[in-house]
């Protein structure tokens, strides 16, 4: 029986990697890396599949933002900048015989028109217990539900 699509946010600085870097990028298309916590790494290698939809969260912004979506278009890999000494996310522990963490590749398929807020994620009754709203909610990589998903997509959609 096929595996059901999931869903996912992924979480990125704006100034660091925004939305339109993505859309600049060839083929609208990047690796995620960079990803340094346990559980966000397990999400990447063992859940994320082809085809899963992903939100694109600015955090650290004015506001913080879901800003469009992307869809996850190579599966697990190793994260080469763990092993690259001049890299901001280097780790002496990882290596191309022991990657530790891991990255899969992104593509763009939407900017939304209208930015999701996060006061306005808060204010929606429907995502109440939406991952992202949670108390002490940390990951750069979490799981979604579809409706969630779908409640986000029509508040993004809107002009």
């Amino acid at each position: 029986m096929p595996r059901a699509k999931r869903y996912w946010l992924v979480k990125t600085e704006p100034e660091s990697f925004s939305i339109r870097d993505l859309a600049a990028s060839p083929k609208q298309t990047t690796c995620w890396d960079g990803v340094r916590n346990y559980q966000a790494r397990n999400f990447l290698r063992d859940d994320m599949k082809l085809g899963d939809e992903v939100l694109f969260y600015h955090s650290n912004a004015n506001p913080p933002a879901v800003v469009g979506t992307c869809l996850v278009v190579r599966e697990a890999y190793g994260d080469h900048t763990a092993w690259d000494k001049k890299d901001h996310h280097y780790d002496p522990k990882a290596s191309p015989e022991n990657p530790i963490w891991q990255m899969v590749d992104l593509r763009l398929t939407e900017i939304f028109p209208h930015a999701v807020s996060l006061s306005e994620l808060r204010a929606t009754k429907s995502l109440a217990t939406m991952e992202l709203l949670r108390k002490g909610s940390r990951l750069s990589v979490q799981s979604v539900r579809p409706g969630e998903y779908k409640m986000v997509l029509a508040i993004g959609r809107k002009a």
